[in-house]
């Protein structure tokens, strides 16, 4: 089982990477000073032939003030996956540090998104470790290894981790997911699958959802673990590795599966509201036949916005399930809405601004695709985006976080991380939190 299981790691990893600097310790600022020449494109050459709306492309983006959040609980930040304007403001500096534990390697992946709450910060390794560590200082609290005893420790990687009501809850490769006490890691309970877990929960009303390798649903509650009710899609042999997790709004939870499904599904009882498929009739391109909505849907006032690897992106009716536009854009991480926008990364390294209601683009900038740009050697895969203070900011497995005006697309700076990036920032407390790909936990602020 193991073997099987880094040969598909190899795959899958291969597939996702298709996709005058300041160092870290530097100020990271919102002032124009800095900004790094960028191309804003009309019209992007490229397989997604993306245009600009006429007249959207001529109104002024407008964005809710920034807020203070204090905690950063579900992998998506709220259970809805939905944040708007965070702070972060000022001059962003490296506050601390840490090893927060083993990061990627030939057998494993480091996917889980870190967590904030209750003044600690909490990371899943590779290798189905968890460590807490105090937020403002980056000590380390406590750290627990999940392994079981019979098996290897790399074969246990993905999943997530959520926090509600004290308690972390946290799924893992293994087929497991276990309930733990945020201020000790002791565990309280623990539910144990046929199948792994490489998705993240979602923790809400005393529930927890939660996906498997197989496409199915798990709904448990969060008090004791039980099953409540489960959902199947269609079973995938193959998928993105991400750590994916449901959204959850009231009496709706909007489940998104590797085969390109995305059903919206009653929370008591997981009657089937609507479904949608996030893959094109056709595709010449062998990689966009992964049809894995790998990014979180998320869920604002009336609207399930998605975005699938195989060129999806569409504005959803929660209630009736009708598409409210579609879009050609295919993507691996979780839409940002903000105010009457939603902001994109695609798979061809282009940050995207689109209408949320009706899903016209209002401009589009082109990232660095290649790490060698003349011989298009190396690609870069990018995270995110974040929107705080006033600026974008998306991470890049070359080690770079580039910021970017989100009202006009123009690049406004870059620092160098230490490592590469795969997973998006966090936010919380007006302290921004990038995990490397080696593991290594750093906070800004």
């Amino acid at each position: 089982m193991a073997v099987a299981l880094k040969r598909l790691t190899m795959v899958l990893v291969a597939a996702l990477a298709l996709g005058g600097c300041e160092t870290v310790d530097s100020v990271f600022t919102t002032k124009d000073r800095d900004r790094i020449p960028g191309e804003r494109i009309p019209v992007i050459a490229s397989e997604n032939k993306l245009q600009l709306d006429a007249v959207a492309t001529n109104e002024p983006v407008k964005l809710p003030a920034p807020y203070v959040n204090e905690s950063w609980e579900q992998p998506g930040g709220f259970a809805n996956n939905v944040l708007h304007h965070l702070s972060a403001s000022g001059d962003l500096r490296v506050a601390w540090e840490a090893e927060a534990g083993t990061g990627s390697s030939a057998d494993a992946r480091l996917i889980a998104t870190p967590i904030v709450a209750a003044g600690r910060a909490y990371v899943l390794d590779a290798e189905a470790q968890v460590r807490a560590f105090a937020a403002d200082t980056g000590a380390l609290l406590w750290e627990i290894d999940l392994t079981p005893e019979e098996e290897d420790s790399d074969v246990g990687f993905g999943g997530g981790i959520a926090f509600d009501g004290g308690r972390l809850y946290v799924s893992t490769g293994f087929g497991f997911i276990v309930a733990l006490s945020a201020d000790s890691g002791q565990e309280i309970w623990r539910h144990k699958a046929s199948v792994p877990f490489r998705a993240a929960p979602t923790v809400n009303g005393g529930r927890v959802f939660i996906s498997t390798q197989e496409n199915q649903l798990l709904v448990l509650s969060a008090e004791t673990g039980e099953m409540i009710w489960d959902h199947r899609g269609i079973a995938e042999t193959a998928g993105m590795l991400s750590s994916t997790s449901p959204a959850v709004a009231g009496d709706l939870v909007v489940v998104p599966y590797t085969s390109g499904e995305l059903f919206g599904l009653r929370v008591q009882n997981g009657r089937q509201v609507w479904s949608d498929t996030l893959s094109p009739a056709s595709t010449s391109n062998a990689l966009a036949g992964l049809t894995d909505i790998a990014g979180r849907p998320v869920i604002d006032r009336g609207i399930v916005i998605a975005i699938s690897h195989s060129g999806r992106l569409v504005g959803i009716d929660t209630r009736s399930g009708e598409r409210i536009w579609t879009r050609d854009i295919a993507g691996t991480q979780t839409p940002w809405v903000a105010g009457d926008v939603v902001y994109i990364v695609s798979t061809g390294a282009q940050v995207i601004c689109l209408n949320r209601a009706d899903g016209r683009i209002r401009w589009v900038t082109q990232l660095p695709r290649w790490v060698d740009e003349d011989d298009k050697d190396e690609p870069i895969v990018w995270s995110g985006p974040v929107l705080a203070s006033d600026r974008l900011l998306v991470a890049s497995s070359k080690g770079e976080m580039m910021s970017v005006s989100p009202y006009t697309g123009q690049m406004l700076g870059k620092i160098e991380i230490p490592a590469g990036v795969f997973i998006a920032p966090v936010i919380a407390n007006n302290t921004l939190y990038v995990l490397t790909d080696e593991g290594q936990l750093i906070a800004l602020r």
